[in-house]
């Protein structure tokens, strides 16, 4: 499964593109930051993330984007410009005909360090760890774009590698989260 993961932001709007197998193992096939200048009006700067965005649909193709769920922060103009350039991003998504998701940063940081409150440099590693990258991406913005295709890409994928293939200790964390819910849900019933 090829995933287009969004880290949405008016500034600063992450991309990153990863083929996801069966077995959960992950390939890294695209990665940046789309910048959009301070100075630029909203529509200018939306219209740059568009842009950009459109270009990582066309070159890439993937079959699916995970967009980050805006969440509630204290500065108002912060969250305006992510949930506009979130809407962008699922607005292309629609005119590709590709189906959409969103994830909340802690649902992503449970799928890839097996902790929702994980910081920034351990999300940063483990997006490096499974990727087998040589460095951390960088900016954050870049790992949390990655971080969301994986997320999703787990999220649909089965818990069991296929014989012979080891998950990864987030990997297996995230097996071992999805087994726990599961058996709490069957306990409640």
């Amino acid at each position: 499964m090829r995933v287009l993961g969004i880290d949405p932001g008016l500034t600063r709007c992450g991309v990153g593109v990863v083929d996801v197998r069966r077995d959960r193992t992950a390939t890294l096939v695209h990665v940046a930051v789309v910048r959009s200048p301070v100075d630029a009006s909203v529509a200018e700067r939306l219209a740059i993330i568009a842009a950009g965005i459109r270009v990582v649909l066309e070159e890439h193709r993937p079959e699916v984007v995970a967009v980050e769920r805006v969440f509630a922060q204290q500065n108002r103009s912060t969250v305006m410009g992510t949930a506009q350039a979130a809407g962008v991003a699922l607005l292309l998504a629609a005119e590709a005909g590709l189906p959409t998701a969103t994830h909340t940063p802690s649902e992503v940081k449970a799928a890839i360090t097996g902790y929702g409150s994980a910081d920034k440099l351990q999300v940063q590693t483990m997006v490096a760890r499974v990727l087998r990258l040589e460095e951390l991406p960088r900016p954050a913005d870049a790992a949390d774009a990655l971080a969301l295709a994986l997320c999703h890409a787990w999220r649909g994928a089965p818990a069991e590698a296929t014989a012979g293939e080891a998950l990864t200790p987030a990997q297996r964390a995230w097996a071992e989260a999805e087994k726990r819910t599961r058996n709490r849900g069957a306990l409640a019933r």
